[in-house]
Parts: C-alpha cells; sequence; structure tokens
C-alpha cells in the first residue's frame, strides 16, 4: 500500500481519486486507529458529525471510540467528485450499537477530503445519518452481511439508496 499511497498525490485524475477513495475504503475497514490516523497529516482538521478535533491524538481516540460502539463495522466508499486537490465521496456502512442494544444500523453519508503535496489528508469533513435496518434493529436486510472488507464494492446498492 506504501507504493500506492505514493503516487496517489494531487492534481488528482478521475483514475487516481478513484483509486485513493478504495484505499481509504480498504484502510478504514481494517478498524486499526494506528493504522488509519497515518494516512492523515499530523494537525489534520476533522468533524464528523457533530465532533470537531484537530491532530493525531484526537484522530485515534475519536477512532478507538467509534469503533468500540460500532461493532460488525464494515464501510464502502464512492466516489462522488474530485478537483484539483480535494476529493468528495458517498459512503455507506453498516454496524451494530454497542450503546444501543446492538441494534443493526446503516450510516449514509457524504465526506469531502483536502490533501497536501504528499497525499496525505490534511482537512476531512463528515456529514452522516443513521437508519435501523430491519425492524427494530435486528439487521434484517444488511447488504454487507457475511462479506469480508474485499467483497464490499461488488454488492449492489438499491436504488434510492445512492
Amino acid at each position: 500500500m506504501a507504493a500506492t499511497a505514493q503516487r496517489l498525490v494531487p492534481p488528482f485524475t478521475k483514475a487516481t481519486a478513484h483509486e485513493k477513495v478504495k484505499v481509504a475504503q480498504a484502510l478504514w475497514n481494517t478498524r486499526d486507529p494506528q493504522y488509519v490516523v497515518q494516512a492523515y497529516t499530523p494537525n489534520s482538521v476533522w468533524r464528523n458529525r457533530s465532533h470537531f478535533f484537530v491532530g493525531h491524538t484526537s484522530i485515534r481516540q475519536f477512532l478507538q471510540q467509534k469503533w468500540a460502539r460500532e461493532q460488525s463495522y464494515m464501510l464502502r466508499k464512492e466516489l462522488f467528485t474530485f478537483q484539483d486537490e480535494k476529493i468528495a465521496v458517498q459512503f455507506w456502512y453498516e454496524y451494530q450499537d454497542s450503546m444501543d442494544a446492538m441494534k443493526w444500523k446503516r450510516c449514509y453519508g457524504i465526506e469531502h477530503w483536502t490533501f497536501n503535496a504528499e497525499g496525505k489528508m490534511e482537512n476531512r469533513m463528515m456529514s452522516g445519518n443513521d437508519v435501523l435496518i430491519g425492524e427494530d434493529g435486528n439487521g434484517e436486510g444488511r447488504w454487507f452481511q457475511g462479506l469480508n472488507a474485499d467483497e464490499v464494492d461488488g454488492v449492489v446498492i438499491p436504488e434510492g439508496h445512492s
């Protein structure tokens, strides 16, 4: 992945922007905060829903808390648009909420990213909304059920959900 990351620098083309999105998807699906934080500048600025924070320490703490709550997490990201050093993505992820009786939920959202010249993300702004999956969050109708992280791209996102 290091060789791939080295050539995924701005200004992005459609191909390199798409590849950057898929590298990010694979990285986040590891659910390893130590590993994920390496993709960001040391002073990266984040907004994640209603949380605002800056820097590796805050990002790592946020991700540790996120994945402690969001069990069985599985993510898919798709390129929405790009220009120069900026990329916007649409994403969907499913998880069991450990703070809500392990109910299954799906988050729908948009992120926009800004990268430095070395290809590290220096700004990440995320907006997302959660919905229960199935009756009372029983998980019926999950899209990524039984899949490995490298299989989520094969799922057809149903019409009206993208």
